[in-house]
C-alpha cells in the first residue's frame, strides 16, 4: 500500500517505518497520525515482520504537531484535540505498545511534543549525537500527550519528569543518556548503520521471548497506559480552549515570546 506522509519497507524479517514530511521535520498531521495507524496496525503487526525500526525522514525524526495545519474543530468551533489524540495519535502510541515484537527508533534530530512521546513509547531506543528531545507542550500553553506523563516518569523519575514538563527544555542526546531516556547515542553518520545492525539482530532473535518479555514489563511499567491517553486527551481538549493556547500558537507562528496570562 502506498502512502503520503509515511514510508513502510519490508525485508527478511525487518520492517522500517519513515516518517515521511521532511519540509515540516515530520509534523504531525491528521492524515500524517492516520497513515502511521494504518500502518502499525496492518503491515507492522504481520507475522512476518519480527522487528520494526522507525526513523524520520531528512534533518530530525518529529518536530511535533502541524501548528500550522491546526486542528479540525469540534461543536464549538474550538480544535478538536480530544478527537484527534483519540483517533490516530493515541492508537498509534498504544499500537507501538502493543506489537509483540520489538520496535527500534532512530532518532535523527529532534523529536519534540508528539514526536518525542512517539520515540518513547519504543522499545529501544538510538539517538544521533546531534538528537535532542522535549515536552515543548507547555510553550504553547499545552501539556504533555502522546503517554509521555506515563512514559517519561517511568523513564527519569518524579524530578526530572517535572522539570520536562513544566519548562520544557531541550534535553540533549547525551543528557537523555544519562537519565536514561534512550539505550544508546551514536554518531550522527553511525547512527543509521548501528540502527540497522540492532534491528536485524532481533529480527534474527528469539521472537515470542521478546514479546513476552515486552508484555510483563508493559503491564509492570504502565497498566494503565489506555487510562493515561484518556487522561491526557481530556485535559488536553480543555487546555486547547483557553486564551493561553490561542497565544502561545499565535506567538509560535509569530517566532516571538508569548504573554501568558492563566486564562
Amino acid at each position: 500500500m502506498g502512502y503520503d506522509t509515511v514510508m513502510w519497507e519490508q525485508s527478511g524479517g525487518v520492517g522500517r517505518l519513515t516518517l515521511n514530511r521532511p519540509e515540516t521535520l515530520n509534523a504531525w498531521t491528521t492524515e500524517f497520525g492516520r497513515e502511521l495507524k494504518q500502518v502499525i496496525e496492518g503491515e507492522a503487526s504481520d507475522d512476518s515482520v519480527r522487528a520494526v525500526l522507525v526513523t524520520g525522514a531528512g534533518r530530525g525524526f518529529s518536530s511535533g504537531a502541524d501548528l500550522k495545519a491546526g486542528f479540525d474543530p469540534a461543536d464549538d468551533g474550538m480544535p478538536d484535540v480530544q478527537k484527534e489524540l483519540r483517533d490516530y495519535y493515541h492508537p498509534v502510541i498504544a499500537g507501538i505498545r502493543r506489537l509483540p515484537k520489538p520496535v527500534v527508533a532512530a532518532v535523527n534530530g529532534p523529536a519534540v511534543g508528539i514526536g518525542a512521546s512517539f520515540a518513547f513509547a519504543c522499545d529501544l531506543i538510538l539517538a544521533a549525537e546531534s538528537a535532542y528531545f522535549g515536552l515543548a507542550f507547555v510553550n504553547i500553553g499545552l501539556m504533555p500527550d502522546g503517554g509521555s506523563t506515563l512514559f517519561v516518569p517511568a523513564a527519569v523519575g518524579k524530578a526530572r519528569a517535572f522539570q520536562m514538563a513544566l519548562l520544557g527544555e531541550r534535553v540533549s542526546s547525551d543528557r537523555a543518556l544519562d537519565w536514561g531516556l534512550v539505550n544508546y547515542v551514536h554518531a550522527d553518520d553511525r547512527l543509521m548503520d548501528e540502527a540497522e545492525a540492532l534491528v536485524e539482530r532481533l529480527a534474527a532473535g528469539p521472537t515470542r521471548s521478546y514479546a513476552s518479555s515486552k508484555r510483563a514489563l508493559n503491564q509492570m511499567l504502565y497498566p494503565n497506559l489506555e487510562g493515561q491517553l484518556e487522561l491526557e486527551a481530556e485535559l488536553q481538549h480543555e487546555l486547547a480552549r483557553t486564551s493561553d493556547f490561542r497565544e502561545g500558537v499565535s506567538a509560535f507562528v509569530e517566532k516571538r515570546d508569548a504573554a501568558f496570562q492563566g486564562t
